[in-house]
């Protein structure tokens, strides 16, 4: 039992993330990060004219922060057991037979297929973080989604209601500016809230475990 205490206590301070308050990440040096999910172009279905366009606005986009932001991009393998369930759900319901042959040959097509074609599901993600300690003494922020995680997890005083939105006020000025340029690219985002970074993290900490995949039903297909 002493020892699953001192493993989860090590584990706990592994992560530097103190607590996620209305959809920000709280980390234990006090800074805080918001994370938005973006939507996807494929450039390839574009004309010539209008890809330079998109690489030329997200290049305006680019230079025109005053801060740092981190992208990130979420592979996984495709987990397709919910869809297999359910078609065999309609094949127990189904009760012609023909029709129920072909649906249990579109199942193991489905399961042939998608072993050889290694289907990857990806998600993108933007990190915007405040950091007003690093403000002050002039520093910046770089990385990928691990590393807004900071290195030796410092603790820090509690924040108060009041410092939190204070802070808060100005990470919500950042997330309207990336909002506001990745619009006329053609990208939406949308915040994450509480249950949504808290779903994100788990599956960055537990690779292993297959779930469904990562929705975010407000923005458009």
């Amino acid at each position: 039992m002493a020892d699953e205490k001192v493993k989860a206590r090590g584990t706990q301070e592994f992560v530097p993330i103190k607590e996620v308050r209305d959809g920000v990440v709280i980390l234990k040096d006090g800074s805080l990060r918001a994370l938005l999910m973006a939507s996807s172009i494929n450039l390839a279905l574009k004309a010539a004219d209008e890809q330079q366009a998109i690489i030329a606005q997200f290049q305006n986009f680019l230079n025109s922060l005053e801060f740092t932001v981190q992208f990130f991009i979420e592979s996984r393998d495709l987990d397709i057991r919910p869809y297999i369930a359910l078609l065999e759900e309609r094949y127990a319901q189904e009760l012609d037979d023909l029709m129920k042959i072909q649906i249990r040959e579109y199942i193991a097509f489905i399961k042939d297929f998608t072993e050889r074609a290694n289907i990857m599901s990806k998600n993108f993600f933007i990190v915007v973080p405040y950091d007003p300690a690093l403000i002050v003494r002039g520093g910046g922020l770089t990385g990928t989604l691990g590393s807004l995680l900071p290195k030796g997890g410092q603790n820090v005083s509690v924040l108060t209601d009041e410092q939190f939105e204070q802070y808060r006020t100005q990470l919500e000025q950042r997330i309207s500016v990336i909002e506001q340029g990745l619009v006329r690219t053609g990208v939406r985002v949308v915040n994450l809230g509480t249950e949504e970074v808290i779903e994100l993290f788990y599956k960055l900490f537990n690779p292993g475990e297959l779930e469904k995949p990562f929705q975010v039903t407000q923005i458009a297909k």
